[in-house]
């Protein structure tokens, strides 16, 4: 049958529609086909852990069932005949489907998705077509071409591994690179899934907002989330140092099994903040001060915790946030400033400002209740025999040792206290007298048992003790401690090696016979002649120097019986209560122009002898005469004479001190201001004064070399000097490294235990 042209072009149309109809059904299933496999992958990816991380990256088989079903889907196509270029444009659709960053490489990036090319902050033009290695931080290109290659070539390499991206600024996300290996265009191909590294979290907010996750993870504060029946569901990268543990291992938990607050005093349980608010319909609590001790026995730390509702759109609470704030370091800082400023820098013993404090709390307790407390003052035997003979450096490490040894000899409950330079005391609270008196034996006896050595030497140092009882009727502190100290002075005029118990009676009877026994010791030393003089040089600090002092003269008393001579500090003060330094200074200033005079004290040529004046000794106004007396008939020459007087004793003095200055000064004596820097406030007037030297106090010296604000002082005093004209002597230098400082600092003399040490007059070497 032959067709018209009419109806062969209809039969020619319909054939057409049927293909175009075929097509299009061919195409909506092989669409239909890539939106399934799509929701396949986009499931696997979605089926995260419990710490919220997709299954890419918690189950090493899942990126090789993306890549399986990747393969099939392409092997399905090429079955149904499609065309090379319709499975790419398919292939990309479907990898455009995951919400990870993904891309396929060989030798260079066939294809990225966009949320990868986000990653990268670059366009697709930019990216595919280059190497992977190109936009990977560089100490990560050899791990990444290693793995690349052996994977491509079917060796054996790690399937996830952690590198770092680098976009064109220089910004750095860290990833974790997956890869599986596939079939593109006939020829193996890897599928790389590059998962941005976060600390865990609910896994809503990992997939959703990883923005404010990392935000999270910055902050310096400890966060922790908990649901609505107080279960861990979250915590940042701070609260898992805090606790040291991780997010995996607190999920699920509550609080007490996390960890404990305690209170930061007395370490009482302060309970659970989770289930208090709660509790409470979520009320607020902040600012609570606490230790947080982890469950785990990490490092115990100091907290403020705060906790706050969590709620949304007006409905019931849903969970609770705590913020931890760590205070350990602020709170480490003032309890370091509080120590030092409780305690004495040298032994670590409370200082006597806490120390009384202390004791007013117990005076206030025995008030109030039938509990007596006993209080111990210590007085060292021959403490100053070891400063004197080997320094104050040799001092002080028997010191820190002492305080070592009473504190030892203690029970744990009991102050010790070092209340002045070799004084200490005991507060033994809640301590019957008996029980006191025990502990001070015990104490004695270990200072006795105790031999301090320092180089070639040994010593015995003893103590004496003296006990006072607190009870009702103790009175004020200062009564407490005058009664210790009035105790103390009994137990060493027993010997020493006592403990003596406060007795009013006893104490005033003890002081007076103490008192009159000094008055009637130093009376007959000015009567017999029962002093002695010593001497320690003073040398020039630079080379070159031919005149000043050569040395200063000391008095003694002198020993009696065999027994030790008096402490120079405990006569002089003696002898400044009776009003006797005036005889005394008489005795020295007559002894020394005899030796002058006679030529047993040979100076070197424009050398001169320094004696001491002392305040009451200026006052004196037949003092001046004596000394010219002294003068006339001795022999002596004024030259040879310098005295030393302070700045105190010449402000007491004022006018019977410009007289004297003056006078000798005119007859050729020199003039020292001794202590300097102690009192510059009278320096106005003192200036006006004809001075030849200033001796600058040994405070000021000592430590010198490691003590920056000493030394700006003593530059500061320096300059002061040279402005008057006159000459600097450096007294207490007592080692190589201050000796070393104050001759580099331009001082001009010095005095101390490097140069000499005191001596007997009659061992001084001939001129």
């Amino acid at each position: 049958m032959i067709l018209s042209s009419l109806e062969l072009w209809l039969v020619t149309a319909a054939i057409l529609a049927v293909g175009v109809v075929m097509l299009v059904a061919w195409k909506r299933r092989q669409e239909r086909a890539v939106d399934a496999f799509s929701s396949q992958i986009q499931y696997l990816i979605s089926q995260g852990g419990a710490s919220g991380r997709i299954a890419l990256s918690t189950e090493p088989g899942a990126l090789g069932k993306l890549g399986g079903t990747v393969n099939k889907l392409l092997e399905d196509l090429e079955l149904r005949g499609a065309q090379l270029q319709d499975r790419e444009h398919l292939f990309q659709r479907l990898v455009e489907t995951v919400h990870d960053a993904v891309l396929v490489h060989r030798k260079v990036i066939l294809f990225a998705n966009a949320r990868f090319l986000a990653l990268l902050g670059m366009k697709a033009a930019d990216v595919v077509g280059r190497p992977l290695t190109e936009f990977v931080a560089p100490e990560y290109v050899e791990l990444v071409e290693n793995n690349l290659q052996r994977r491509l070539e079917g060796e054996s390499a790690a399937e996830r591994y952690e590198i770092e991206l680098m976009d064109p600024q220089g910004q750095v996300t860290r990833v974790e690179l997956s890869s599986t290996v596939i079939d593109s265009s006939g020829e193996p191909a890897l599928l790389l899934t590059a998962l941005e590294m976060m600390p865990g979290a609910i896994r809503e907010v990992v997939s959703q907002k990883p923005r404010a996750m990392a935000t999270l993870d910055a902050m310096g504060e400890s966060v922790i989330t908990v649901d609505a029946e107080g279960r861990i569901d979250y915590i940042n990268h701070s609260a898992e140092l805090l606790l040291g543990q991780q997010l995996a291992q607190v999920l699920g938990k509550t609080f007490p099994e996390v960890a404990t607050l305690l209170d930061e005093n007395d370490r009482r349980s302060l309970g659970d903040p989770v289930h208090k608010a709660l509790t409470t319909s979520g009320q607020l609590v902040a600012g609570r001060r606490a230790l947080l001790v982890p469950a785990n026995a990490a490092a115990e730390r100091f907290v403020e915790i705060s906790v706050a509702p969590l709620k949304f759109e007006g409905k019931d609470i849903s969970g609770l946030v705590l913020v931890l704030h760590d205070t350990s370091e602020l709170r480490g800082l003032t309890r370091q400033m509080t120590y030092q400023a409780s305690h004495d820098a040298l032994t670590g013993l409370v200082n006597r400002r806490e120390f009384e404090r202390r004791l007013q709390e117990a005076t206030d307790s025995a008030l109030s209740s039938d509990v007596g407390h006993a209080l111990c003052y210590l007085d060292l035997d021959h403490f100053k025999v070891v400063n004197d003979t080997c320094g104050h450096t040799a001092g002080d490490n028997m010191l820190r040792e002492i305080a070592s040894l009473i504190k030892d000899a203690v029970r744990d409950s009991d102050t010790v206290g070092r209340i002045g330079g070799d004084e200490f005391a005991l507060l033994l609270v809640g301590c019957p007298l008996e029980k006191a008196r025990q502990i001070a034996d015990n104490v004695v006896r270990s200072v006795d048992d105790f031999r301090f050595v320092w180089k070639d030497k040994i010593f015995n140092v003893g103590v004496s003790i003296g006990l006072v009882e607190i009870g009702r009727d103790s009175g004020t502190i200062e009564d407490i401690m005058n009664a210790a100290d009035s105790a103390c002075y009994v137990a060493k005029k027993q010997g020493g090696l006592h403990v003596h118990v406060y007795s009013a009676r006893e104490e005033a009877s003890a002081r007076h016979s103490g008192e009159i026994h000094w008055l009637l010791k130093l009376q007959g030393a000015l009567r017999d002649n029962k002093f002695e003089l010593y001497f320690q040089p003073i040398v020039h600090a630079r080379a070159g120097g031919v005149s000043g002092p050569a040395l200063e003269v000391f008095v003694r008393l002198a020993s009696e019986n065999g027994q030790p001579a008096a402490p120079p500090a405990e006569f002089i003060r003696a002898a400044e209560r009776y009003r006797l330094m005036p005889h005394v200074d008489r005795w020295v200033v007559q002894a020394v122009f005899a030796a002058l005079g006679r030529g047993g004290l040979k100076l070197p040529p424009g050398r001169s002898v320094a004696i001491n004046i002392a305040g009451q000794t200026l006052g004196d106004t037949e003092f001046l005469e004596f000394v010219v007396d002294c003068f006339d008939h001795t022999g002596a020459s004024p030259t040879d004479i310098c005295f030393e007087v302070t700045e105190s004793s010449v402000v007491a003095s004022l006018d019977h001190a410009q007289r004297f200055i003056g006078v000798l000064h005119g007859m050729g004596c020199e003039f020292a201001l001794d202590n300097f820097g102690s009192g510059l406030s009278s320096f106005s007037t003192l200036k006006t004064l004809p001075m030849d030297y200033l001796k600058i106090d040994g405070s000021f010296i000592k430590n010198l070399a490691g003590d920056s604000v000493n030394q700006a002082m003593v530059a500061a005093m320096i300059e002061l000097s040279r402005s008057l004209n006159f000459r600097v002597v450096a007294e207490h230098v007592e080692d190589q490294w201050a000796l070393d400082t104050v001759t580099g600092m331009g001082i001009d003399f010095v005095q101390g235990f490097v140069v000499g040490r005191p001596q007997p007059l009659s061992m001084v070497p001939s001129a």
